[in-house]
């Protein structure tokens, strides 16, 4: 089973995201969870997603505490190191929305035998939708760096998802986005 935790801030799309990749596993014929988690938080506060994937059914109905992968939607919570990391499991993978990798996270990455990954999302996102949206372009980033599912199948889920005009622009950015993750060295 693989645990995912996505973190972003209230209104840019971590449910979202969470939920398109849990719909690409489950059509893929996989097991699946998907949950937000948030309170009376107002749109622009921290808030988390988590996404459970397995090919055996999942027994489990809790939080998720040990992640094997998590992923930072906003560029602004990458300050907060100590919550990126916290409960990450060693050899986890770290897929970040950042032009260039913050030299705290990298050093603590390293420390922690952990695979990072980084991706311009924000330079995405405004170049596609004037606005912006890093989720989508955080998911194909994800899709990448771990190879969860299949990024046809994160097409067919957004194509399934968003009305015709929209999905397109997601699609364009899942795809970009896809291209250009890398790996941080």
């Amino acid at each position: 089973m693989i645990e995912v935790r996505w973190h972003g801030r209230g209104g840019q799309g971590v449910v979202t995201s969470s939920e398109l990749l849990a719909r690409a596993a489950l059509l893929e014929g996989k097991y699946v969870q998907h949950f937000p988690e948030f309170g009376p938080e107002r749109r622009g506060a921290p808030v988390r997603a988590f996404t459970r994937i397995s090919n055996e059914p999942i027994e489990i109905h809790t939080g998720i505490y040990t992640p094997d992968i998590v992923v930072v939607i906003d560029p602004t919570l990458l300050t907060r190191i100590d919550m990126i990391l916290e409960g990450i499991k060693k050899g986890g993978t770290i897929v970040i929305n950042a032009k260039r990798v913050p030299d705290k996270l990298a050093s603590a990455a390293k420390d922690l035998d952990l695979n990072l990954y980084y991706v311009d999302a924000y330079t995405i996102a405004i170049n596609i939708f004037k606005r912006p949206f890093y989720n989508t372009p955080m998911l194909g980033a994800c899709v990448k760096a771990t190879g969860l599912v299949k990024l046809d199948s994160v097409i067919k889920v957004t194509e399934s998802k968003f009305k015709a005009e929209i999905a397109e622009k997601n699609i364009i950015a899942i795809k970009k986005a896809y291209e250009e993750v890398k790996r941080y060295e």
